[in-house]
């Protein structure tokens, strides 16, 4: 009865769902990749991720709707362009494998142990993904592309700039702390100067990471926090930043002012999220801890602060982004409403259907003009790509 319920609760809010399942698969990427030290949190990653993907796809295909053709998209275009038209997708397979037998040499040979860290287990995602992108159905076309394109853009983010610092330094342990140096501890240290907390960003002997120092108020002497990458926040940035923009290449068809504003506020507000992420963890040590916390207070926000105000920050942006994207209706709920309307409008131009204008009807029953349909070569009620010598015999109202 309970599931009945909440059946019918998440199809009466489709988009409260669709909110519910990406948190839920935001979390689990989070912690598979991120993983909290010294907890062991990480194990949640599995239910989290294989609810957040059931919840989902439940949300997006209902019971009894079957997925339209798939419409083009600026990932299918960018994946149609990179592959040669086309022609290397079928080799997608032996690329992934390929990618895959390097990373597990490179850590047998190379690297000083053959554990999978993160990097490693990034790599490997997008080699999987590339192995099973040819067997995905086509009329799931539009969801293969954003596996693959949050993968590419993952490793783009935080694998590739990695490789080319090892290869340029030729050390292969080295670890990338660029973005801690410009980009993570100067802010922080100038927001917590500016809540008045007295702190320095210097470098530290033996680590390649900057330093902050401070001097909590129940403690009397300082304390230096060592931001390294893997302690920076940079991984939940990246899921954040190559998810939105999967995001963005698969729910549009084309570049505009809109598109580029809408990837400049996800990047923007993801990465003050980081720094506010750092902030909060000296903040907590500042004020609470003292000589018989030991620093626990602060290293306990270390190890779930981030993770919370991650989850946090998805929360308020994809639900705003959800809540001011315009509906989109599926091809049944079009044609329902297209029935009940008094007159009759074409789906392209939105004009009145007349029998002076020939008119023409898409596979999926929606009546359009038969040239705004020619020019427009997609049905906008299914998204189905209409040939324009096909539109000319489709026979008229």
């Amino acid at each position: 009865m309970r599931l009945a319920v909440f059946a019918t609760l998440a199809v009466r809010h489709r988009r409260i769902a669709i909110l519910l399942a990406l948190l839920s698969t935001f979390a689990g990427a989070d912690l598979l990749l991120n993983r909290p030290k010294g907890s062991e949190l990480q194990w949640f990653a599995i239910p989290f991720l294989a609810g957040g993907a059931a919840l989902f796809a439940w949300t997006v295909w209902p019971r009894g709707v079957t997925p339209a053709e798939p419409r083009p998209s600026l990932a299918s275009r960018f994946l149609h362009a990179v592959t040669w038209r086309g022609r290397v997708i079928p080799y997608f397979p032996l690329v992934g494998i390929a990618i895959l037998v390097a990373d597990l040499a490179f850590n047998a040979t190379v690297s000083a142990t053959p554990a999978l860290l993160t990097e490693d287990t990034i790599v490997l995602l997008g080699a999987a993904s590339l192995i099973a992108y040819g067997f995905v159905p086509r009329r799931f076309a539009r969801e293969r592309d954003f596996v693959l394109v949050f993968f590419l853009a993952l490793n783009a983010i935080l694998v590739v700039p990695l490789l080319s610092a090892r290869v340029f330094s030729l050390d292969f342990e080295q670890s990338v702390d660029a973005y801690s140096w410009w980009a993570l501890a100067p802010q922080t240290g100038a927001v917590l100067s500016a809540v008045g907390v007295d702190n320095s960003v210097h470098p530290v002997v033996g680590s390649s990471a900057p330093g902050l120092t401070f001097v909590p108020q129940n403690l009397g002497v300082p304390v230096t926090v060592v931001i390294t990458t893997a302690c920076s926040g940079i991984y939940s940035f990246g899921i954040f930043a190559a998810a939105f923009v999967a995001f963005v290449m698969t729910e549009y068809e084309r570049t505009s002012r809109r598109v580029w504003a809408l990837l400049a506020l996800g990047f923007l507000a993801s990465y003050a999220a980081n720094v506010f992420r750092m902030v909060v963890i000296v903040l907590v040590g500042y004020y609470t801890d003292s000589a018989g916390t030991d620093l626990q207070n602060m290293l306990l926000a270390h190890s779930y602060a981030g993770w919370i105000i991650f989850l946090a920050w998805i929360a308020l942006f994809w639900g705003l982004l959800l809540r001011f994207l315009p509906k989109t209706k599926t091809a049944p709920e079009a044609v329902r409403e297209s029935g009940t309307r008094r007159e009759a409008r074409c789906g392209v131009c939105g004009q009145s259907l007349t029998p002076v204008i020939p008119a023409t009807r898409c596979g999926c029953g929606a009546v359009h003009h038969r040239t705004c349909l020619e020019n427009s070569t997609v049905c906008p009620a299914c998204g189905r790509l209409v040939a324009r010598e096909g539109a000319a015999r489709a026979s008229q109202t």
